[in-house]
């Protein structure tokens, strides 16, 4: 799931193959939904001046989409040779990330829709989630139990991964200050890392139950959101204490948490296919 920039539109990629546009007011679909993938859309996301939706899917095409008029663009971006787990736009909005299965993450120029230079191909699993740091100067991957941070402009790495999960990471994401990464694993635990020294920052978030798969800052970066079974975790980020008790509702695996632009809504996405509004 993603919000649009001024917060009034939500998009959602689903098993079913489709992509939907949301009133976040209203809560009522946009339109008809965007047909054009053959199978599960795994990723979404909005362009940063809300004009373009791209979304990446297991069959192994990335899509972008005008989102007022709700068309395709172009053709589909092919290269991958395995699912699409991640999509992500640089702050910018010139570049496109795009992690895949396939062990590799490719930079688009988003206006052209070419590859900019060769994959990164440093993961030794597939790429399960990218994100652009708020300047836009650095990307991070993760693949497998590790985290890896590229130059977004010459696509070199940045140190050594960072290690320390023990398994999977599904999820990562910058605080809107770029300080911070935090990451969500199936180890159960959510770290906090500094995003200039890249160590650890105190002791992992550990009350989750089952893997984590989705992990969003609040736009003040003061709250953590993370999802693990069919709960949602609420954090003081820093503090790194929980925030009452976890958000119960949904039946089956959250996958996806997003914070409105405003910080007012909570929005989570769930394997029990439906989508809920929070207020966190």
């Amino acid at each position: 799931m993603a919000f649009s920039p001024d917060g009034k539109t939500l998009a959602t990629g689903s098993g079913d193959k489709t992509v939907r546009l949301w009133d976040a007011a209203t809560r009522k679909q946009i339109g008809q939904p965007l047909i054009g993938h053959t199978d599960f859309v795994l990723s979404v996301a909005f362009s940063p001046d809300g004009k373009t939706l791209a979304t990446g899917s297991e069959d192994k095409t990335v899509r972008l989409w005008d989102a007022a008029t709700r068309k395709q663009i172009g053709q589909p971006l092919i290269g991958h040779t395995d699912w699409i787990r991640s999509v992500a736009f640089s702050p910018d909005g010139k570049t496109l990330a795009t992690g895949s299965g396939d062990k590799t993450v490719w930079l688009w120029d988003a206006a052209t829709r070419k590859q900019i230079g060769r994959p990164l191909t440093s993961h030794t699993e597939s790429v399960a989630s990218v994100a652009f740091s708020p300047d836009g100067k650095t990307l991070a991957t993760s693949s497998d139990a590790m985290v890896w941070l590229w130059d977004a402009a010459t696509r070199k790495q940045i140190g050594r991964p960072l290690i320390g999960h023990t398994d999977w990471i599904r999820s990562v994401a910058f605080s809107p200050d770029g300080k911070t990464l935090a990451t969500g694993s199936g180890d159960k635990t959510v770290w906090l890392w500094d995003a200039a020294t890249r160590k650890q920052i105190g002791r992992p978030l550990t009350s989750h139950t089952e893997s984590v798969a989705s992990v969003a800052f609040s736009p003040d970066g003061k709250t953590l959101a993370t999802s693990s079974d069919a709960m949602v975790w609420l954090w003081d980020a820093a503090t790194r204490k929980q925030i009452g008790r976890p958000l119960i509702g949904h039946t089956d695996w959250i996958r996806s948490v997003a914070f409105s632009p405003d910080g007012k809504t909570l929005a989570t996405g769930s394997e029990d296919k439906t989508v809920r509004l929070w207020r966190p």
